[in-house]
């Protein structure tokens, strides 16, 4: 009797001593620059991520993604557009992945790391330590 009051007091402790992991990476998120705001989804196994709004699609909602450095694909609209595909792991980080970035028109490899629920880090490299990382915020 006492080993399983013993036992049961251990996990307890132990659980409460953890930290707790991040939440589940799948919703819609607000970036920090330009009004951005990413809906990121389960695609098969990854996670793949597509552009919702920003202000420039908001003062022109059929803006193009004219950066591309592929210039067939010029004249794809923002609003929709895949930036985040092919990220893989969990439960609190993905690797392997790729980040699109409109402004630029460059595509970078990249990390996403849930800091906690509402709170996740993209970092896009373009070759380390060349990298830029965001703190994105949950909207939903």
């Amino acid at each position: 009797m006492k080993f399983s009051v013993l036992a049961a007091a251990a996990i307890v402790a132990a659980a409460l001593a953890s930290p707790a992991l991040a939440g589940d990476p799948t919703g819609l998120w607000q970036t920090p620059t330009n009004g951005g705001q990413v809906r990121i989804a389960r695609c098969g196994q990854a996670l793949c991520g597509t552009l919702v709004t920003s202000d420039h699609i908001r003062a022109q909602p059929n803006a193009r993604d004219e950066h591309n450095k592929d210039a067939s694909q010029r004249n794809r609209t923002l609003r929709g557009l895949t930036m985040l595909s092919g990220f893989t792991g969990g439960p609190t980080e993905w690797r392997g992945g790729s980040v699109y970035n409109p402004a630029d028109g460059g595509t970078y490899r990249g990390t996403i790391t849930m800091t906690n629920d509402n709170s996740l880090r993209l970092r896009g490299c373009i070759v380390a330590p060349l990298c830029k990382t965001q703190t994105w915020t949950r909207i939903q």
